[in-house]
């Protein structure tokens, strides 16, 4: 492998000296130059594509000329187009000699140097040596300058290679060639043999080309890559890890592999992708070591500059695996490192990611708040803010609005302020392309809506992400946001539709062990649900078992699992248990997830499991608590889920009416929130406020039988809300009031009915579960 010119590049040359001597038409010139300056200073594009076929042994193969030449007719020879051409240039070369003397004449296409233009000034004489009209500094005049000066770097043996390899990249156009050009034909190897009537099976052409001839596949293509191709390949490919975080490609791997067996020396950054493949595939003593292999290598050199970056990846590996005391040490000495060096962006890098461990790791913020590293959340953040705006780091900038949007939505503050943060976020995104950032946006974007009770939007800025920004956005992102479409469903009781959502995710995001481990633990949540409303509580227990003995991978998910071990508790009749468990998650959540609605959430469900014990009277102070934060912090859905818990008490109270114009109010706001069980438990709790003042009413009076009338209506549709989501208790419980009010009524028909169904009801799930 040759540092730096390969076959391809050889013929790019032909291509370049075609374009110089005005073979190419003008209509033409556009086509050829693109195609030169695509693949003399490849994009991303190029580099990924070159990768991706790994049925491919070239990385520019011949046929890409063909396709791109072959179409356009040349422009002084009529009845050939620029592929005749170059063909005939390409076999023009025809030996070693002919190929150093094209590669040593390549000077002459570009156009004097500033020192031959002084000199001819001085003496007044011009020079013999003929000049082209290519700028010397031109992208193509560097690539020319370029190709010239590692020709006459290389030794005669990696010479002779070049030469080998090339005529094994030409040989596919031989008989194009031949048929265009039949007085022409020769030997495919060299020249010199047809001259000396020698063939290719003399033992002298053996001797000079017998390394062709040999079909071990670990030798296949390793001459048209060269050290600086392989180079900015790894480049690209280390760019990508750390901007999507996904793992090799298996092309790439493939690729390294071959060149690995073939003794080709590999880039030491090929240990940096070896640590992130490593990483990501969860094995932490193979990241560990090549990690280690990586920085031993570029402290060997002159790149002492990277220490602080060893630091921080060493940080970030350990945290990732749980090591946390070993991390913020890390983490502290690559800020100490970087400071002296005053590498801005690593420090500022460094400290983005001490603030987000404090939230991710609630439990390690005491030992960094003893650092004194970023004092508070607030001027952490603020201090965020100002490095990012200095060293117009706009995606660090970005992310760090997104987090105070976040911070504020956890301490309650005024939503205008959040969604300003959020739009200032997205207006940065649009205005520096940061493209990478835009996922995130969309999803606080999304979890903002759904604080404030508006579900179709929060639907419509996931569709959003997935539909326009997930081919480019990190497999962290698309995960999260899968995971929280997923959720809004099996909030609708579309159970299939979730399952189907979490089974699309790319294979690619399902081969990082951390996010795959995120995904089943997440699906097993949805399930854990569903087999609790379909009352198949021993499954569900044995489901929350494993999940808990899994490990929770973040402090949201562990309050969620929380809520479902409680709801668990609650339906097997264990209420004190499930209200010690609440006691427990209200004194140690507010360490983990220091949220609001979090708090009212927990004072909720306290509330009801007081009322479900019949001392509902004891949850008023608690849900008029809750009611007042989540108002007060726009929390809509607490808000709403608190005044279903108040007009059961004032039902309790005999309050019907009360409790009625409550409901009433916000219904509406409920039903567009499409959270089915809240509807349901606020048509039932309706219902009982309408039988409440049916009953104060005289016996078969037309108010009375018009209460009667709202309280059914509002059975069935609590009993069709119930059946959404697969809630057979909520399904049973209707039902057996409705089966009440018949009897009470004198239908003893209608009654009998609907107890007929309550069995049937009963028998079909326990149908289901077996």
């Amino acid at each position: 492998m040759g540092r730096y010119l390969t076959p391809a590049k050889v013929t790019l040359l032909v291509v370049a000296l075609i374009y110089a001597e005005d073979l190419v038409p003008t209509s033409a010139a556009t086509t050829v130059l693109t195609f030169l300056l695509t693949h003399i200073t490849p994009t991303s594009k190029v580099s990924e594509s070159s990768l991706e076929g790994t049925g491919n042994d070239y990385a520019l193969p011949v046929s890409l000329f063909e396709s791109t030449l072959a179409p356009h007719p040349s422009a002084w020879r009529p009845g050939r187009s620029l592929y005749d051409l170059l063909l005939r240039r390409l076999w023009t070369i025809d030996c070693s000699h002919a190929l150093d003397a094209f590669i040593t004449n390549l000077p002459c296409l570009l156009t004097k140097t500033r020192e031959q233009i002084l000199r001819e000034r001085e003496t007044g004489e011009e020079s013999d040596q003929p000049h082209g009209r290519i700028l010397r500094t031109s992208p193509l005049g560097a690539f020319i300058r370029r190709c010239h000066l590692e020709y006459t770097r290389l030794q005669f043996q990696d010479s002779i290679a070049l030469w080998q390899d090339f005529i094994s990249y030409r040989l596919p156009t031989r008989q194009a060639f031949e048929r265009k050009n039949p007085a022409d034909a020769r030997t495919g190897l060299d020249l010199n043999f047809a001259q000396m009537q020698l063939d290719s099976t003399h033992p002298l052409a053996q001797i000079m080309y017998g390394r062709l001839a040999d079909d071990d596949e670990d030798h296949v293509g390793t001459g048209t890559f060269s050290i600086y191709d392989v180079e900015k390949l790894m480049e690209f490919q280390v760019a990508e890890l750390q901007r999507l975080g996904g793992r090799l490609p298996d092309g790439m791997k493939t690729r390294l592999d071959q060149m690995a067996k073939s003794g080709t020396v590999i880039p030491k950054l090929g240990h940096y992708l070896s640590f992130l493949d490593s990483w990501r595939a969860g094995d932490f003593a193979s990241a560990l070591d090549n990690l280690h292999r990586y920085f031993d290598y570029a402290m060997q050199t002159r790149e002492r500059a990277f220490y602080q970056y060893a630091l921080l990846n060493l940080a970030i590996l350990q945290a990732d695996f749980g090591s946390y005391a070993e991390a913020l040490p890390a983490m502290q000495e690559a800020i100490a490192v970087a400071r002296e060096n005053k590498d801005i962006t690593c420090l500022n890098f460094c400290m983005s990611w001490v603030y987000h461990f404090g939230r991710s790791f609630p439990q390690e913020r005491k030992t960094i708040g003893n650092t004194g590293i970023l004092g508070s959340e607030v001027e952490g953040l603020a201090f965020l803010k100002s490095r990012a705006k200095d060293a117009e780091m706009w995606s660090l900038l970005s992310t760090t609005l997104l987090s105070e949007a976040k911070l504020g939505l956890q301490y309650g503050d005024s939503l205008a302020t959040v969604f300003e943060n959020i739009t200032k976020a997205s207006h940065l995104n649009i205005v520096k392309s940061a493209q990478s950032v835009t996922g995130p946006t969309l999803l606080m974007k999304g979890a903002a809506y759904s604080r404030v009770g508006l579900t179709h939007l929060a639907w419509w800025c996931g569709q959003a992400f997935l539909q326009c920004h997930a081919k480019d956005a990190p497999i962290e992102d698309l995960l999260k946001c899968n995971c929280r479409m997923a959720g809004l469903l099996v909030q609708r009781g579309r159970y299939n539709e979730a399952t189907e959502m979490l089974d699309s995710l790319p294979p690619h995001v399902l081969r990082v062990l951390k996010f795959q481990n995120y995904l089943n633990f997440y699906a097993g949540m949805l399930k854990v649900r569903r087999f609790l409303h379909r009352n198949d509580l021993d499954a569900a227990e044995h489901l929350l078992e494993r999940l808990r003995g899994q490990g929770v991978p973040e402090a949201e998910i562990g309050f969620t699992l929380s809520l479902l071990e409680i709801d668990l508790l609650m339906r097997r009749g264990n209420l004190e248990k499930a209200l010690n468990t609440v006691e427990y998650v209200v004194h140690n959540m507010h360490q983990e997830v220091n949220d609001v609605a979090v708090q009212t959430r927990l004072m909720n469900l306290k509330a009801r499991i007081l009322a479900e014990s019949g001392h509902a009277l004891k949850g008023f102070s608690l849900v008029m608590r809750a009611a007042q934060i989540a108002y007060r912090g726009r929390i809509l859905p607490s808000l709403w889920e608190s005044v279903g818990f108040l007009a059961n008490i004032l039902n309790d109270l005999q309050e019907f009416e009360a409790a009625a114009d409550l409901l009433q109010a916000v219904l509406p706001q409920v039903l567009e929130f499409q959270d089915c069980e809240m509807a349901a438990r606020s048509h039932a709790v309706l219902a009982d406020s309408n039988m409440g003042m049916a009953g104060i009413e005289q016996d078969q009076s037309t108010k009375q039988k018009e209460f009667i009338s709202r309280a059914m209506e509002n059975i069935d549709h609590a009993y069709l809300q119930f059946r959404y989501i697969e809630d057979l208790r909520g399904q049973l419980e209707m039902l057996k009031k409705k089966a009440t009010i018949m009897h009470w009524r004198g239908d003893l028909t209608l009654a009998n009915d609907i107890a007929i169904q309550y069995l049937e009801l009963e028998k079909q799930y326990r149908s289901q579960r077996v």
